[in-house]
């Protein structure tokens, strides 16, 4: 047998080479694995380039991907030269001959390993600390290009008189390049004395000197140039101080000098900038002394100088000259941060007016009046009424309503914005309702939601249902006509497939299924087989490669909702967490407003953008959550509002702060993706309001910083809070409100943002505040303050609801409303300042175990110490102030069970009322059982709507036979309630005045 090899107890094995057959497999798997990579990397960057140029923003791509490499290379490159060149020099600076020792006979050993792979080495470490270094830089681009295009602020900050654009474009980008020099230094000091260790140069247990004078020179100066950027490192510290934000028992996340930080830390941090270069002298000094003895004593000085300067006598000032009289030592510098806040968020032209907190009136029908007209009171709140559009006007299970409605204005036709405040939302796509899920329906065929539908927020109809302007599939009433169809929305999450042979599903009704084909321009074409192969990659569905249901025409629509689409186009900006619908010139378009932001304005304190625009809603739905959560910004302004229209998904930036320099500075890296505020549309002008996440921020601000004086500012007397939302038990604060009203100072209601406050740790109110949501109107954005005494008390929202609950009528009814399956529902608590008092308004809903959605059922009023609880608003109003106002409450349409039918001589017309008035009396006992009955109620309401409607025909056929031409003067049938069809002309049962 041949020879395999072995030891002397058995043969040895002898592994041969592999086949030629099996190394090229191997070789052929190995390419294949490269290029599935390579061509994964090509797909995401494939992918994107396609998205961004099918949404005319390419610049945008292109821009940031040009810095990002330009960064890459140019940082990557410097970095490798650094430590390269420093790993050459030290090989360089080897010496001949090394000591006979130990320590150099186990180190020959790696030298004669590495020495045919020296270069191969070289460039290996080079490489990958220049990618590293690459990849950290391309990073900054935004830094880069707020640096380069950077415009002043024609703003100085107090302290060293600086454009305020030196603290927000060109320190960051100064610190940048310091970081970058400081790991450049480190990391060729480390690698420049491990070769000299490896090659002699450093010894650590030979005799005779530990290193060689080219090694202590070379080392000498890397640490000198280590020293010398920590001298410029104390330097920009200076102006540093003015943008450092430190603990403060005044403010959280102070930002900006404090008395310790002026006559401390700044001189101290000039001491040390000469401490630090002097040291780098004594380090490149070694060049000729060959000694590393002064500048070790050189650092060790500035090492306990930072100790003794930077940090113990800083505290020494603090505890011996603040402390004892911190409040007159603090002051100026208190002073210039109240003015930088204000000015950096917005607020300082917030208007504070003193506010009685009690009525003076004795006139109850005036006080009635006023109380009308004081604002158009909304007892549709879209934080609740969803559901009940999901019930009423869903129509089909594969369309959905956002949790939270949104309220806009539009005027009583419907057709342009005005006096009427609207609770509106989108029957978008819902995926979880499709008969049947599979890769077709999903994405092929339930592509797009469809129509909007509104109601009134002003009233109910007799049933407590919303009163509906906007309604049915397809969708009819005082919008108009418009394009319906919603394929970019809220919860369009998933990618579409449109355009190509398969038919996309429109609706269906009583006829059968309403079919469509997408005729936009928007999404990215699939015809090119590269194109299909690289999405088949990017979204892992291999189908997208080989289905046949894709075909000439097909285009494929992601990146779907709002917010999302509005991010990427400008990834510069901060997206308010609110996107609304509004219909404008025929289309449905979603309307964002973007921020922009910087933390590097001197002495305005900080805040996260998360944690102060967080309230009850965005703690149950994180969808209306800002992007970028945890930006800590100090600068806020709402300088562009976007638009992406629901069915071709195209994206339009406005500039509407046309004073921002931040705007302007990316405007300028940007160019032409920001359109002039001046191409605004009236109409689009029109559904424009003030942002709430920018509200909440300076509300936030404002429960400080309203006031003006630094010793009242210290003494923290005056401090207010955001109070808990009191009609959910989460803790979460009250989130602002969109209500049409009018302030003391103000002829007529304005579409505004409200929200109140009260004392720190307690539950009065302290104040209340307004900012004007009209765009287009010359107080846009206006806050006003309405301050309540603090010798007086008037209760918060926290207070009034739980007045409202210990009433013992109003508890006693609650507790009935709540029997059985059916649940209450608070609505929100609404607020109006009336004659020197607030009136709060809160409309109940009841959820009935049957329908499982709300409706209106009561209304809470209180105001001057009284309160209401009865089924409208003017009725509760009207107990509230003893007295009706002069306005009354229009009569309730048909389907009101309030009013029984009437009554008639004609004999059949007679026989149908009665019908009538059993199919009412049944109602009314349906109403009556605890709990409610509502399929009974349904029944009866349909029972009378047909004898009403017996009744009409026989009055006509009457009137026809005495030849007369009278209207009939029957009433006319309404809707039946439990439909989904509102009256053509629905009547309200609640209206603001009464």
């Amino acid at each position: 047998m041949p020879d395999r090899g072995g030891g002397p107890t058995g043969p040895r094995i002898r592994v041969g080479r592999p086949s030629r057959r099996v190394r090229t497999l191997l070789m052929t798997l190995g390419v294949l694995a490269v290029l599935g990579m390579a061509f994964t990397m090509f797909a995401g960057f494939w992918t994107d380039w396609l998205w961004y140029r099918s949404v005319n923003y390419s610049s945008v791509f292109t821009t940031t991907l040009w810095t990002k490499i330009g960064l890459f290379f140019v940082f990557g490159l410097l970095m490798a030269l650094a430590v390269g060149f420093n790993i050459w020099l030290a090989h360089r600076m080897r010496p001949p001959l090394s000591a006979m020792s130990m320590e150099q006979q186990s180190l020959d050993r790696y030298r004669m390993g590495i020495a045919p792979y020296k270069k191969w080495l070289l460039l290996g470490i080079t490489a990958l600390v220049g990618l590293i270094a690459g990849a950290s830089a391309s990073g900054q681009w935004r830094t880069w290009l707020m640096w380069v295009n950077g415009v002043p602020f024609h703003q100085k900050d107090p302290q060293f008189h600086l454009d305020v654009s030196f603290y927000a474009f060109d320190l960051p980008w100064y610190r940048f390049l310091l970081g970058f020099g400081f790991a450049a230094a480190i990391l060729s000091v480390i690698a420049a004395a491990l070769t000299h260790y490896l090659y002699g140069g450093l010894r650590v247990t030979s005799p005779g000197a530990r290193a060689t004078a080219a090694a202590t020179g070379h080392l000498s100066v890397l640490l000198g140039l280590f020293v010398a950027l920590k001298a410029v490192a104390y330097w920009l510290d200076r102006y540093g101080l003015a943008v450092k934000s430190s603990d403060f028992k005044a403010t959280d996340n102070w930002t900006g000098l404090r008395y310790v930080d002026a006559n401390a830390y700044l001189p101290a941090k000039t001491i040390l900038f000469c401490i630090a270069v002097i040291c780098a002298l004594l380090f490149f000094a070694t060049l000729w002394r060959r000694t590393w003895q002064l500048p070790v004593i050189g650092f060790g000085l500035m090492v306990l100088s930072a100790i003794l300067i930077g940090g113990l006598y800083p505290a020494i000032v603090q505890k011996f000259q603040v402390q004892p009289n911190e409040q007159a030592k603090e002051a100026p510098y208190v002073e210039k941060n109240l003015k930088a806040t204000r000015d950096a968020y917005g607020i300082d032209d917030a208007k504070v007016t003193e506010y009685e907190g009690k009525s003076n009136t004795t006139d109850k029908a005036k006080l009635r009046d006023d109380a009308a007209d004081a604002a158009s009171i909304r007892i549709m709140d879209p934080n609740i009424v969803s559901p009940t559009f999901q019930q009423l006007q869903q129509m089909r299970n594969y369309y959905a309503f956002p949790t939270n409605l949104d309220v806009d204005r539009y005027s009583k036709d419907g057709k342009s914005a005005g006096d009427q405040d609207t609770v509106i939302g989108l029957r978008e796509l819902n995926l979880n309702g499709i008969p049947k899920n599979n890769w077709i329906n999903d994405h092929f065929r339930y592509t797009h939601g469809y129509g909007a539908v509104a109601a009134k927020g002003t009233e109910a109809d007799s049933q407590g249902r919303p009163v509906f302007t906007e309604y049915d599939l397809p969708s009819k009433g005082d919008l108009g006509k418009y394009q319906q169809r919603i394929y970019y929305g809220e919860k369009t999450n998933s990618y579409s497939i449109v355009g190509g042979p398969q038919k996309e599903i429109d609706y269906s009704d009583d006829t059968g299924e309403k079919t469509f084909s997408y005729t936009g321009k928007s999404g990215v074409n699939l015809s090119n087989p590269i194109n299909r192969a690289a999405y088949a990659v990017a979204f892992n569905e291999p189908q997208i490669l080989y289905s046949g249901a894709i075909g000439k025409g097909s285009r494929i629509l992601y990146n779907r909702t709002p917010k999302e689409r509005v991010e990427a186009v400008a990834p510069w900006l901060t997206i308010d967490g609110d996107a609304y619908p509004a219909v404008v010139g025929g289309k449905i378009q979603w309307i964002v407003d973007a921020y922009t932001t910087t933390n590097g304005y001197p002495y305005a304190s900080r805040t996260t953008l998360g944690d102060t625009t967080a309230d009850s809603l965005t703690a149950t739905n994180n969808s209306r959550a800002v992007v970028a959560q945890q930006n800590q910004v100090n600068y806020i302004r709402n300088s562009v509002k976007a638009t992406v229209d629901a069915y071709t998904g195209e994206v339009k930036l406005y500039q509407w702060d046309t004073e921002d320099p931040v705007l302007k500075t990316w405007m300028k890296a940007f160019p032409n993706t920001v359109e002039p505020k001046k191409d605004i549309s009236d109409a689009l002008m029109a559904h424009l309001r003030y942002p709430q996440d920018l509200f909440k921020v300076q509300r936030e601000l404002l429960s400080r910083y309203h006031v003006e004086d630094a010793q009242t500012f210290l003494s923290g007397s005056e401090v207010w809070q955001v109070p808990d939302d009191p009609t959910n038990k989460s803790g979460n604060a009250v989130p602002p409100y969109y209500l049409s009203m009018k302030m003391p100072d103000q002829q007529s209601q304005v579409f505004s943002l409200t929200t109140t406050f009260t004392p720190n740790g307690r539950d009065n109110l302290s104040a209340f505040m307004t900012v004007d949501a009209e765009a287009g109107t010359g107080d846009y954005g206006k806050i006003r303050i309405l301050k309540l005494p603090t010798n007086t008390t008037v209760n918060g929202p926290k207070q009034v609801q739980s007045q409202f609950n210990s009433e013992q009528d109003i508890a006693e009814t609650i507790s009935l409303l709540n029997r059985g399956d059916s649940t209450v529902e608070y609505g929100n608590l609404l607020a109006v300042p009336l004659d020197g008092e607030l009136l709060y308004v809160e409309p109940v809903y009841v959820r009935g175990g049957g329908l499982k959605y709300p409706l209106l059922r009561k209304v809470l009023v209180t105001y001057g110490g009284n309160t209401a609880f009865e089924d409208t608003l003017g009725q509760a109003l009207n107990k509230v102030f003893g007295a009706n106002g002069s306005a009354t409450e229009p009569p309730p349409d048909t389907g009101d069970t309030s009013n029984p039918p009437p009554s008639s001589t004609n004999p059949t017309v007679q026989a149908a009322l009665n019908d009538a008035q059993k199919a009412f009396d049944a109602g009314q006992e349906a109403l009556n059982k605890q709990p409610i009955d509502w399929e009974a109620y349904g029944k009866a309401q349909k029972d009378l709507e047909a004898a009403l409607k017996r009744a009409e025909d026989a009055q006509a056929a009457a009137d026809k036979d005495k030849g007369s031409n009278k209207p009939s003067s029957s009433p006319s049938p309404s809707s039946s309630p439990s439909g989904g069809k509102p009256s053509s002309s629905p009547t309200p049962s609640s209206s603001p005045s009464g």
